[in-house]
């Protein structure tokens, strides 16, 4: 009988934000420019950093993945939202979802290892200033870089392979604008204990350790900046990790406001609202942080632009 059932759930229905009709339309006009402006934004990052050699450094490095992660997050999910929106159909096939859920939970996990080896730079840079370009060699960023896509991978193929033993039986109705992990084990009539167990386990180490890498060390540049006699010296050692400290601020403290002081809300709505801040709102304003409090990244992006607008001329004068 399971086994009938589950063969007939070919396809979801994803419900989206909002069931008014009436709200579609400014939800597609609000969501496809925050869509655009985060893979401008992103997008501008990525090229600054690539075309300007003065940024060719491990912290530059990490923040290109960072934006190329946060690109991928949101054209994860928005996309597909969109386009329901916009031809009124609410459905996404058995293997779209699995997949859309894969790429959802690998961007999400890369996000939160990235910032905490963004925070281990900072700390090299800060703390030890004069070996900072022996310890950060090329293969010790490249490992830094690799190994985080490697566990996001293995985090994201555990969920779905242990998705992939789980029966959908009657309802195929995700009360959601994507196929997230949560809703998705709420539809089962399976046994998911294994897998709330594994989300409970791994979600919690993905947090804990990138949690305690950041921690560790703005512990160590707090001390090591106090010891700086001048109030310059000091500003000026804070300033290098202010726009990484205020993404990661806006990242944990999206978790705690949504997860750990939930409002009275249902859990579904509680659930969007997470999707959202951690999909499409963070990965938007990264850009904003970085570009507006980094007087490097501001100068890259704006050689970038003036390179844009005087290339056409450049071509008429050839």
């Amino acid at each position: 009988m399971h086994q009938g059932n589950q063969t007939t759930i070919l396809e979801f229905l994803l419900l989206g934000l909002s069931n008014q009709a009436e709200h579609q339309k400014p939800l597609f006009v609000l969501f496809l420019g925050m869509y655009l402006v985060t893979v401008a934004g992103n997008g501008l990052i990525i090229m600054a950093i690539g075309l300007d050699s003065y940024l060719h450094t491990p912290m530059y490095f990490f923040l290109a993945n960072l934006s190329f992660a946060d690109i991928s997050s949101v054209s994860t999910s928005v996309p597909k939202m969109l386009m329901n929106i916009q031809t009124k159909s609410q459905s996404i096939s058995y293997e779209s979802c699995l997949t859309q859920m894969y790429f959802a939970t690998l961007f999400v996990v890369i996000d939160n290892f990235l910032l905490g080896v963004m925070a281990y730079d900072r700390f090299v840079a800060i703390c030890h200033p004069l070996n900072y370009t022996t310890i950060m060699e090329p293969r010790l960023c490249f490992l830094l870089t690799v190994i985080p896509w490697i566990l996001s991978n293995i985090v994201s193929l555990t969920h779905t392979l242990l998705l992939l033993r789980l029966v959908f039986c009657d309802s195929n109705t995700i009360p959601h604008f994507f196929c997230d992990l949560s809703p998705l084990l709420k539809l089962s009539c399976s046994d998911t204990m294994i897998n709330e167990l594994v989300l409970f386990i791994v979600g919690l180490s993905v947090i804990t350790f990138p949690f305690a890498l950041i921690l560790f060390s703005y512990i160590c540049i707090v001390r090591a900046v106090l010891r700086i006699s001048s109030t310059e010296g000091k500003w000026k050692a804070f300033s290098t990790c202010g726009s990484h400290l205020t993404v990661v601020l806006l990242f944990y403290g999206t978790i705690v406001g949504v997860y750990f002081f939930p409002s009275s809300t249902d859990p579904d709505n509680r659930d969007k609202i997470g999707a959202v801040l951690f999909t499409v709102v963070t990965p938007m304003l990264n850009p904003f942080i970085y570009s507006l409090r980094n007087k490097d990244m501001k100068g890259a992006l704006r050689k970038l632009i003036c390179r844009k607008r005087s290339s056409p001329f450049d071509t008429l004068v050839i």
